[in-house]
């Protein structure tokens, strides 16, 4: 088994404090490596948007001069900042990702991609609906707006949003992609299989599902 160094990243010092997120992560590593532990972990508190990490150029470092593994939980916890990923695939360093295994080249270019278009997407959906908000005469940052319960609330739904609806949202994002590239429908769900995806309903996806979503997005990009 080759040298392994992990990587992890959590948002706030919060999180780094309590173990939020980060627990999560290192049992993803645990789990990758079948119980055994890594050489050396690197433990980030960084905003995704920054690329200056100077844990992750150290465990870029020990990686190479042991010409180990970097090994990362999540794709995302790396950055969604697709050019970055893609000059450190370029890199030399060799690094993989617990949740995708199997990933290639390819496939790790493609989620880079994916990852910055969904940041990119939330954060322009976010600026027009204050835009639209403050339109109507509403007074963005209320404290009435702010307690705790509507704190938790919002929480808890960002949370089941992001069970339920992440995985589509990759999914769509990586169909538009590989349909762009002139791939079938039939192939393109071949794809997602092969990388995990689940369909809505559970199960793996069909060619009918495939372009099911692809219906729905120019609909909505019609609206």
């Amino acid at each position: 088994m080759p040298a392994y160094f992990a990587y992890y990243r959590v948002s706030t010092q919060k999180q780094g404090n309590s173990g939020l997120g980060l627990e999560a992560q290192q049992a993803a590593v645990r789990s990758f490596l079948q119980g055994a532990a890594p050489v050396g972990e690197y433990v980030e508190v960084e905003s995704g948007k920054k690329n200056q990490r100077p844990q992750l150029l150290a465990a870029i470092a020990a990686a190479r001069a042991a010409g180990g593994v970097l090994l990362i939980a999540k794709l995302d916890r790396l950055s969604r900042n697709a050019g970055f990923i893609l000059a450190l695939r370029d890199s030399g360093v060799n690094f993989a990702c617990c949740d995708m295994p199997d990933a290639n080249t390819l496939t790790v270019g493609l989620f880079a991609v994916i990852a910055q278009h969904e940041r990119e997407t939330i954060s322009q959906r976010t600026k027009d609906a204050l835009k639209a908000k403050k339109a109507r005469g509403a007074q963005l940052g209320t404290p009435a707006n702010l307690t705790e319960e509507v704190r938790l609330l919002g929480l808890a739904a960002r949370q089941r949003n992001a069970r339920e609806h992440g995985g589509i949202r990759q999914a769509t994002a990586l169909i538009l992609a590989r349909r762009a590239q002139g791939l079938s429908c039939e192939r393109i769900a071949g794809e997602l299989n092969a990388l995990g995806f689940t369909a809505r309903r559970g199960g793996g996806f069909s060619q009918k599902q495939v372009q099911r979503l692809l219906d729905r997005h120019s609909s909505a990009a019609l609206s």
